[in-house]
């Protein structure tokens, strides 16, 4: 039975994206504020044009703020922030800003790009960045280039700068690494809290949820669904006879069986003890009725075996469709009823009967 992607898993991703939006969105109007004030500060100094780009700025930040609140893309967001603060920073680099102090506005670059990036993406942007700097260092005559750096700012720069990127790549390697360790550790935890653990199926605890959705969903959009609840005849004198580890191993062959014959679609339980339960969607009763017959014939006809002795398995089931049951309780009970009655009618057998059963061979008798 397949495990869809863990709910938990989502939750936390989901979780972190939104951190992520609201930083950003924070990081945004801080930005704003700062832009607001250096660049007053550069107008009443007399740097106009400076002044005027800088506000520039605020405008595009101002955009991309307005574009997430009106589509709620957070991937575009982000991607806007880095370009909008990349493009500032390579300003900054090539006029000097005020009194040749524009590049050390980059520091803040590095911690920003690895932690709304991956590593391999952080990493080549950074990469990128440090070209332009370089170029801009080494050849202040070229277009837009305006400022001239000292060679003792560009080995002071280039060595604060490398160690600072080399320093938030690892933070941010470990960061992740912890976070994959704890989700990984979160997902073994919730696939066991859902998860039988001597067969593999899922619990009953697990198999409640999902008859409580599959129910919802049928009230919602009227798709019918069966089940099927089982019950491995004359279990205890197994145990009995062969000790408990052939039956352990009779449980686990069983749910084998039970995988082989179910549908994707279709989630088989251990409802507890030698009986389980099986969920079919949008599957009519006569359906239902036919696979569980499908079932009953499959381990009539396998040979069980234990320590290279044979064991005799069969089953009864009973088999209910919501269509026929007021609500979740009363399928139960329904199913269950019809389960006693195929005991108690010789087992090795499905209740309601399905015309297939009648050219069988006779069922075992009862004890």
């Amino acid at each position: 039975m397949p495990h869809p992607t863990s709910s938990g898993q989502l939750a936390a991703g989901e979780q972190e994206d939104a951190q992520v939006s609201r930083l950003l969105t924070w990081l945004s109007a801080t930005a704003i504020g700062f832009l607001i004030g250096i660049g007053a500060k550069a107008w009443f100094a007399g740097h106009t044009t400076h002044a005027w780009v800088l506000w520039t700025f605020i405008g595009l930040i101002a955009l991309n703020m307005l574009y997430f609140a009106s589509t709620g893309n957070r991937a575009r967001q982000k991607a806007g922030m880095i370009v909008i603060v990349g493009l500032l920073f390579t300003y900054l680099i090539a006029s000097g800003g005020e009194s040749n102090t524009g590049p050390l506005w980059f520091y803040v670059f590095p911690p920003l790009l690895f932690y709304l990036t991956d590593l391999k993406t952080g990493t080549a942007v950074l990469l990128f960045c440090y070209l332009v700097a370089v170029v801009v260092f080494q050849f202040p005559g070229l277009p837009l280039v305006s400022a001239e750096y000292s060679m003792d700012f560009k080995i002071r720069f280039f060595a604060a700068l490398t160690f600072e990127s080399i320093f938030c790549f690892v933070l941010e390697a470990s960061r992740l690494k912890a976070r994959n360790e704890l989700l990984t550790l979160a997902e073994t935890h919730e696939h066991a809290a859902r998860t039988d653990e001597l067969t593999g199926l899922a619990n009953r605890r697990d198999m409640q949820n999902r008859l409580a959705m599959e129910f919802s969903r049928y009230q919602r959009s009227g798709h019918h669904f069966s089940i099927a609840l089982i019950d491995l005849d004359l279990f205890k004198q197994i145990n009995d006879q062969f000790g408990h580890d052939a039956g352990d191993d009779v449980l686990r062959e069983f749910a084998g069986l039970i995988r082989t014959v179910i549908r994707q679609a279709d989630v088989a339980a251990r409802w507890g003890g030698e009986e389980f339960l099986v969920l079919l969607p949008d599957t009519s009763l006569l359906q239902a009725l036919t696979l569980a017959e499908r079932l009953r014939s499959d381990v009539s006809r396998h040979a069980f075996r234990f320590r290279d002795q044979a064991l005799p398995v069969t089953i009864s089931a009973g088999v209910c469709s919501i269509a026929k049951a007021r609500s979740l309780d009363d399928l139960l009970k329904q199913a269950d009823l019809h389960l006693y009655n195929a005991k108690e009618s010789g087992r090795n057998r499905i209740a309601p009967r399905v015309r297939s059963q009648e050219t069988e061979s006779s069922p075992s008798p009862s004890p």
